[in-house]
């Protein structure tokens, strides 16, 4: 049986079909994107972390985007980007 079985997926076009979810936004806004390979599960990471913690800690956001290899090294544009939309875009 799949681990998905019986519960709700949702997926980069289910976040925001119109691509203006406040994480895309950011992502955006900051340039977070260099290659994009890894943009999809990346941004989906950061909307799943902010939507259990409104605002997490470098610690937090290390964790919780620890599963995903980014081989650009854009680390530090991914946590400004999700620091930004965990204060309302003022950071």
């Amino acid at each position: 049986m799949s681990a998905a079985a019986d519960r709700a997926v949702t997926t980069i076009e289910g976040l925001s079909p119109d691509g203006m979810h406040p994480v895309q936004v950011a992502w955006r806004d900051l340039n977070v994107a260099q290659c994009g390979y890894c943009q999809v599960g990346q941004i989906m990471s950061a909307a799943a972390l902010l939507a259990q913690k409104a605002k997490p800690s470098d610690d937090d956001i290390d964790a919780a985007m620890s599963g995903n290899i980014c081989r650009c090294g854009t680390y530090q544009r991914i946590r400004a980007a999700i620091h930004r939309v965990a204060t309302g875009g003022r950071r």
